[in-house]
């Protein structure tokens, strides 16, 4: 069973139909909204600082989701994906912005709607991403605009990993 734990007297909100992983761990100050999942050995510490998770977000193997005490709070607003051992610390992902596998988003940096951060890329502090934009590398720099295929396939992902969270 997922752990699920209070910190400094508050305690998790979880929508009835969000699935977390039977590793997964929740806890403090967060708001999981309908439909998202926490899959396996992710971490969502809001301990420190809130963090807020709109509807239908994938939070992939791995990942940690975190903020700084009385710096920065995290918000992933709805469709958002998380790529399996990704970091968002503090930081703001817009709606159906995915970040890839391995990718690090630090304190209050903006992931626009649709954006992609790549797998592997570092966002620095404070970095503000454009809607639909590609940004990759260690800093993360902007690639140019997200390709038409690669927008498919992001309008697509909260729904397979609504289905994915059903076979449990």
């Amino acid at each position: 069973m997922a752990t699920v734990l209070p910190a400094r007297g508050l305690t998790p909100h979880l929508h009835d139909s969000v699935w977390l992983a039977p590793n997964a761990t929740v806890v403090g100050d967060v708001h999981l909204g309908e439909e998202s999942t926490v899959w396996f050995s992710a971490v969502v510490r809001g301990d420190v600082a809130p963090i807020h998770v709109g509807k239908r977000v994938n939070i992939q193997d791995g990942a940690v989701i975190h903020g700084t005490y009385e710096k920065s709070q995290t918000v992933l607003e709805d469709n958002v994906s998380i790529g399996h051992n990704a970091v968002v610390h503090g930081a703001h992902v817009k709606k159906g912005a995915l970040i890839g596998m391995g990718a690090v988003v630090m304190d209050h940096a903006v992931v626009g709607e649709n954006a992609v951060i790549a797998a592997g890329a570092v966002v620095l502090a404070g970095t503000s991403i454009g809607a639909g934009e590609l940004w990759a590398g260690v800093p993360a720099k902007c690639r140019g605009p997200v390709s038409e295929e690669l927008k498919a396939h992001l309008s697509s992902t909260a729904d397979r990993y609504v289905e994915y969270a059903s076979w449990f």
